[in-house]
């Protein structure tokens, strides 16, 4: 996502600079510098691929010819898309059901290895993947946004909508005729450009409301370059919702999510070992509550 969920306008610095994952197995880099053990995996056995990971194949199994990410010739792990020797897999924090999330997402995001909407297809359980084409819709994104159990709401900075449209909170959950309503985060997952680009030509987002986020923070993500550091990524802005539904703890650890994988991330590109004393690392070792 290139910040299309914030108000650029309200965004001031932050001390991290930028930054940008989950499952089964653990690879930690065998270094001196590595003095604290990984985990023990929050998934001892192969757990079912999430909506992002069945995206990812499908687009790929439509690709006229293989994608070969930067840095895969050693292998890579197919849980947290990671090479294999700086796997992230044993700090993938546990599922929340607290909301949904539903992520729209540009051509070949899904098969980028640094996309955060992945991030939290790890962390949310009930988290959507889809396509988007400016010429057609996936039937199934239309029946999951009108689908009673959800609320759905679009998160876009509001300058770019209607002045009625635009809200300061997620809606809270109610109970209706079929039941608890839950919020439904409606994300566009992509370029700053293709974000803009979906929010204006997908006519079936014009009933959402839009959720306007003030974030006090710049974007820590820094797998990728944006031309200003008041685009969140789709992590970081999902984490933010999070917070905002009243699951802070959530929020905390998608956040934390998001630092592990960068920093995995960044040591596998500069073929360094990894720094697992990291504030998120102890984090997401430490044992966690039950997700709600």
């Amino acid at each position: 996502m290139g910040g299309c969920a914030v108000d650029p306008q309200t965004l001031q610095g932050h001390p991290f600079a930028e930054v940008s994952g989950g499952g089964a197995t653990n690879h930690g880099v065998q270094s001196p510098a590595m003095t604290l053990s990984a985990p023990t995996p929050r998934h001892p056995e192969p757990t079912p691929p999430h909506a992002v990971a069945r995206l990812r194949a499908t687009r790929l199994a439509a690709s006229s010819k293989p994608f070969v990410a930067r840095g895969s010739g050693g292998g890579r792990c197919e849980r947290c898309r990671l090479p294999s020797a700086h796997c992230a897999c044993a700090w993938c924090p546990p599922c929340t059901d607290s909301v949904g999330v539903c992520l729209i997402m540009g051509d070949i995001e899904a098969i980028k290895p640094t996309n955060t909407g992945w991030l939290i297809a790890d962390a949310v359980r009930d988290t959507f993947a889809f396509g988007w084409a400016r010429t057609s819709v996936d039937p199934d994104l239309i029946a999951l946004l009108n689908d009673p159990q959800w609320q759905p709401v679009l998160v876009f900075p509001g300058e770019y909508a209607a002045p009625e449209r635009v809200v300061s909170e997620p809606p809270p959950p109610t109970t209706g005729p079929a039941g608890a309503r839950r919020p439904l985060l409606v994300l566009l997952d992509g370029t700053w450009s293709e974000a803009r680009k979906m929010f204006r030509k997908s006519p079936y987002l014009d009933r959402l409301p839009v959720l306007s986020l003030r974030p006090e923070v710049v974007s820590r993500y820094s797998l990728r370059r944006s031309h200003t550091g008041l685009h969140l990524c789709t992590a970081e802005v999902a984490a933010l919702c999070l917070a905002l539904t009243g699951h802070p703890q959530q929020a905390a650890r998608l956040n934390d999510w998001l630092d592990v994988f960068t920093r995995h991330y960044l040591a596998a590109r500069g073929n360094l070992p990894v720094n697992m004393e990291s504030a998120a690392h102890r984090a997401l070792a430490a044992p966690a509550s039950v997700a709600v």
